[in-house]
């Protein structure tokens, strides 16, 4: 594996916690390319369950539709590897899973499977916020370098700063 740039998410966690924590709100995560390493690294931190509720891995996309109600048609028009379906992927772990902030990540973490529309390394992002005025969404796409252990590590650590922004 191709060592990553630093933060790495373990290193990120603590603060992650912290800021959960101090505004009172719970994760809910959504993985496609990432495998549920988001969770795994989550509750590895002793007293997640105070701030972490848990997630979705959801490779299939018969999955994505029903686990976390991706459109059928979203996913046919704009592929799983989309920033159409992280949106919803996002949307549904908030409607579906509950917490108050979820993160989604869609991607092609290789080796094989890209196109030249979406090459290996590209990752899709959403995070979702619950908030007064309702659901809120941003995204980010990001195309990383390395083997695939090495885009998914990254992965991993953007969706954490990510949720940090949230």
């Amino acid at each position: 594996m191709v060592v990553p740039p630093e933060p790495s998410p373990a290193d990120l966690l603590p603060r992650l916690a912290a800021h959960l924590l101090a505004t009172g709100r719970r994760l809910v995560t959504a993985e496609s390319c990432t495998g549920g390493w988001i969770a795994k690294l989550c509750t590895d931190l002793p007293g997640s369950s105070r701030w972490f509720l848990g997630g979705a891995v959801v490779y299939d996309n018969a999955l994505k539709a029903g686990l976390l109600g991706v459109d059928p048609q979203t996913l046919a028009e704009a592929g799983a590897v989309s920033e159409a379906v992280v949106r919803e992927m996002a949307a549904g772990a908030l409607e579906r899973l509950g917490g108050d902030v979820a993160v989604a990540v869609s991607g092609v973490a290789g080796p094989e499977g890209g196109t030249p529309d979406k090459p290996v390394g590209i990752v899709w992002f959403a995070w979702g916020r619950r908030g007064a005025e309702g659901i809120t969404i941003s995204t980010a796409l990001e195309c990383f370098a390395g083997d695939r252990d090495a885009v998914r590590w990254q992965a991993v650590a953007r969706a954490l700063r990510g949720v940090l922004e949230a």
